[in-house]
């Protein structure tokens, strides 16, 4: 079960003026699952994202790619779970095409404003014909307060839909944020098999948009893992429509960013949260670094250990594991004499071994908990870096060896 992470609830999802969101059951890996989502765009709305570094993306990705950069202003994203359209040549191409033109002929747009997104089974033919079926469908369904349903939509493995609201005052007026993202497994930063969707009525250009998606990202959504795969599909979209009346600029983008961010964090968090047979949720804090490189480079050491991961499911305080981890990162002058390791309150280790303090009991103690902070002190430098994992489980491995059955 998800890690301290429950379904949202709809009535606290708040709707964006100029965004609405329709869902329909297309059948695409299999019958009674709503597997379709269209999102609608007012004119006017400004539209930015990052995406998957891996170099076998997705057809969509490409595509939403290509469209984006084409900018004739984007008014409709499709989205589809149960295949991912990657790993499929030129067929996924024309597939990816197809989709964007057959939803911008429904709805009067041209192709290149139409952005498509896929996630499921990789090397797959996508069914362009269930999908094109299904548009009706969700263009009939398509309503400004249909983020619960929405979230619903996207899922594939996940167990809980996930999405957030979250307003600000700016200039006097009320702004909202909502988003909704899918992940749970697959998932490693740059990007995070994740998609996330966020949309403010606040105006905010293009360029400033895309500044504002990638910070967000490298804070939230480039510090989560699970398992150390980087997706073919991964994508997170900022959507601004502008309908709320505020213009944000650079005296109010401090307090634009930060919510932002911070419904991108709480979406990344519960994608961890309900990482595929998680029973721990990780926080793992590097302190005192000499740059935020370094800082990751041992957290993500510590989050993809296999060992670590599994000593965590099995609330084994075998912490010698995680000094490897730190040891094994590539900080080739770090001194272990000078490091501090905590497990939440209790102090492991320092001055190259135990702590003198520790007691087993207490590692033991710390590790029955769902929610544990590692605490990594260099004593180096001024740099911090805080990322988020989960453990492995039997079901991780279940999950993933009959993921196509």
């Amino acid at each position: 079960m998800p890690v301290n992470l429950s379904t949202p609830v709809a009535a606290q999802l708040l709707p964006v003026a100029g965004v609405s969101l329709g869902i329909a059951e297309a059948g695409i890996k299999r019958a009674d699952r709503k597997d379709l989502l269209v999102i609608k765009l007012e004119e006017g709305a400004t539209v930015a994202g990052v995406f998957t570094t891996n170099r076998f993306c997705a057809a969509p990705v490409t595509v939403a790619k290509e469209h984006l950069a084409a900018n004739k202003g984007i008014r409709a994203l499709v989205v589809n779970t149960g295949n991912a359209n990657a790993g499929t040549g030129e067929q996924g191409m024309i597939a990816a095409r197809t989709t964007c033109a057959e939803l911008a002929k429904l709805l009067g747009y041209t192709p290149e404003q139409v952005l498509p997104y896929s996630t499921g089974v990789i090397m797959e033919t996508l069914p362009v014909d269930k999908i094109v079926a299904g548009m009706p469908q969700a263009i009939a369904n398509l309503k400004a307060d249909n983020w619960f349903d929405a979230a619903h939509a996207i899922m594939t493995t996940d167990i809980v839909a996930k999405a957030v609201s979250r307003q600000v005052q700016i200039g006097g007026k009320t702004v909202t944020v909502t988003g909704m993202s899918k992940g749970s497994g697959m998932i490693h930063p740059n990007m995070a098999t994740m998609l996330g969707y966020i949309a403010t009525d606040a105006a905010i250009a293009q360029p400033l948009l895309q500044q504002m998606v990638s910070e967000a990202a490298n804070r939230s959504f480039n510090c989560i893992t699970v398992d150390g795969d980087t997706s073919t599909n991964d994508a997170l979209m900022l959507i601004a429509t502008g309908k709320s009346g505020v213009t944000i600029d650079a005296a109010s983008r401090t307090a634009m960013q930060a919510v932002i961010t911070e419904v991108a964090t709480l979406l990344a968090q519960a994608i961890v949260r309900d990482g595929e047979g998680a029973t721990k949720f990780i926080t793992i804090k590097v302190e005192g670094g000499k740059d935020e490189a370094e800082c990751k480079k041992i957290g993500y050491a510590i989050a993809h250990s296999p060992l670590v991961k599994t000593a965590f499911f099995a609330s084994d305080p075998n912490l010698g594991r995680i000094l490897a981890a730190i040891g094994y990162a590539g900080v080739g002058d770090l001194d272990v004499a000078k490091l501090k390791l905590y497990l939440d309150d209790v102090l492991v280790a320092e001055k190259g071994g135990r702590a003198a303090s520790y007691q087993e009991e207490d590692g033991q103690r710390v590790m029955k908990q769902n929610d544990i902070t590692i605490r990594v002190v260099l004593n180096r430098g001024a740099v911090n870096a805080t990322l988020w994992t989960c453990d492995f489980s039997y079901d991780y491995v279940k999950i993933n060896a009959s993921y196509r059955s």
